[in-house]
């Protein structure tokens, strides 16, 4: 056997082994995900209907629970999140709602990588505009008028418990449809000085009711910052030290938030911090708490947490806002709430 008939029976004998372990890894993927959409015994009652987001008093969220509407976009009466829920036929990763606008990312499998897209929806559910994304989804928010939508992808990594991740942050103007496709075009002013860096990362915007100012975390130099942001003049100020994945409150005043108990660990408590006088409080919440909080209304605040032995599901949990009482379980086998 000649060297060079040698050489190409090796590169076509390596060919067929990588086929062979993509088409493994669909094959389970698509048989873990088979078993996923099975209804479980004992699940929620969950039925497909109509669901609006100009509807008034229902809260949204994505539906993890087992069966066939898995991940689809549901919703519940505000007021008795126990009811059955009423899914569409909208699938996502990550969803957010205001003002007859959402958001939804979503994450396709394939062999040999996902393909990810940000879907601007109508107040019926109908996608607007579609963007692709640089990544895997993280998180969405929609300003309270509904103009601005922000998301964020993992450009490198799976999560921000990796030792290594990168993270890049959308924000669109749903008026314009001018897309600014990362916040790392903004100035940024740290400590009172003008500051430039090529490790700056953005992520988990929320929006004031003044479709300008909005907050995120700012991470540089192993640090994470609580900025304010403008809109219009294209900059954000730090403001404290370890903020991530804040959450502005209804009435403007506070920011939910996670906060590293470890340096360099995936251990967060939720906490919420009073914009005027900078005074955190820690809520009552004592699993590590790695989501963007939703407020349901000025006192209470929404975060899903793993299910207890169930892998890729989570479940809905209310808490205080001011420190005090335990945690609630608000909906199980749900993330991303939005209430209407």
């Amino acid at each position: 056997m000649t060297s060079l008939r040698r050489r190409l029976l090796i590169l076509v004998a390596g060919v067929l082994v990588l086929a062979g372990v993509g088409t493994g890894v669909v094959l389970h993927a698509a048989d873990r995900a088979d078993r996923a959409n099975r209804s479980q015994p004992g699940g929620p009652a969950v039925s497909t209907g109509r669901l609006t987001l100009d509807q008034k008093s229902r809260l949204t969220f994505v539906n993890a629970a087992a069966g066939p509407h898995r991940t689809a976009v549901a919703s519940v009466p505000s007021t008795d999140p126990g009811a059955g829920r009423t899914a569409s036929d909208l699938k996502c990763a990550r969803f957010y709602a205001a003002a007859g606008t959402g958001v939804c990312l979503q994450s396709v499998p394939g062999v040999l990588k996902q393909s990810n897209r940000a879907l601007l929806l109508d107040a019926n559910l109908r996608t607007v505009r579609t963007y692709p994304l640089a990544g895997a989804p993280s998180r969405a928010r929609v300003s309270p008028s509904g103009r601005f939508v922000a998301w964020t992808v993992f450009v490198s990594g799976e999560s921000y418990a990796s030792a290594f991740f990168s993270t890049r942050t959308s924000v669109l103007d749903t008026r314009t449809m001018k897309l600014t496709p990362s916040l790392e075009t903004f100035s940024v002013v740290l400590d009172g000085k003008p500051y430039r860096a090529s490790d700056v990362n953005f992520w988990g915007v929320t929006f004031a009711a003044d479709d300008d100012t909005f907050y995120a975390t700012l991470n540089t130099g192993n640090k994470t910052y609580l900025v304010r942001g403008s809109l219009s003049e294209r900059k954000v100020t730090t403001l404290i030290e370890n903020v991530e994945c804040p959450s502005l409150s209804p009435d403007g005043t506070r920011v939910a938030f996670k906060k590293r108990v470890l340096s360099r660990t995936a251990l967060w408590h939720e906490y919420v911090l009073d914009l005027g006088t900078l005074k955190e409080t820690a809520l009552a919440e004592r699993h590590s708490v790695d989501d963007q909080a939703t407020w349901l209304d000025d006192d209470t605040i929404a975060y899903a947490l793993p299910t207890d032995g169930k892998v890729g599901s989570s479940d809905l949990w209310t808490v205080p806002a001011n420190g005090t009482g335990s945690p609630r379980l608000l909906i199980a086998g749900a993330s991303s709430p939005a209430p209407l």
